[in-house]
């Protein structure tokens, strides 16, 4: 039996210790993969090619014993139309804020409360490569387009049937025309 991860490159890695983040001093960090990297990047998340991409930031101390993280993400990536499959180019830029809480403890199942801040438990280790590319594949458009690219209306039937058409999906929309019918000539227009 074979490992299917061993199969296919693991995605880069960039691991900081969080104890090395103390005192009052930023540790200051850039991911900017090169172009194996990329690639590996690019297939994981779909994409067609990603020519350009940088996470630049800082993890801060916050409080006694959180870590702060704040980047900026910058990208050039390619993607497929979603309409005709051409490739599409969109340049990304997007800000990362996530706070790592040393005595943060999971809520349970039953709580359906969402948290304001994005708080996570403090992790030995923190890898700024796999918050860039999560990062990046939220900032990713998820319906590229390409210019001029349009939705067509399809319309399927039967034959000798006549086929439904987006209008028809439309049920109040001669509901106007039926009530100025059913008006009497003597009544007041509203």
């Amino acid at each position: 039996m074979t490992d299917a991860s061993a199969a296919s490159p693991a995605l880069p890695s960039q691991p900081y210790r969080s104890a090395l983040v103390s005192g009052r001093k930023a540790l200051r960090f850039t991911f900017a993969p090169d172009e194996a990297a990329r690639k590996l990047i690019a297939a994981a998340l779909d994409l067609l090619d990603l020519p350009e991409f940088t996470f630049k930031g800082a993890l801060t101390p916050a409080g006694r014993a959180d870590v702060m993280l704040t980047a900026d993400l910058t990208a050039l990536v390619v993607q497929p139309c979603s309409v005709t499959l051409a490739p599409v180019r969109s340049h990304l830029t997007d800000t990362t804020e996530r706070r790592y809480a040393y005595d943060y403890a999971h809520p349970d199942a039953d709580e359906l409360e969402i948290p304001e801040d994005d708080i996570e438990a403090l992790p030995e280790i923190i890898d700024i490569a796999a918050v860039a590319i999560e990062a990046l594949a939220l900032a990713l458009p998820l319906y590229p387009r390409a210019r001029g690219a349009e939705f067509a209306e399809a319309t399927f039937a039967a034959p000798g049937v006549a086929p439904l058409q987006s209008a028809d999906l439309k049920p109040f929309a001669g509901l106007a025309a039926l009530a100025d019918k059913l008006k009497k000539p003597d009544e007041p227009q509203v």
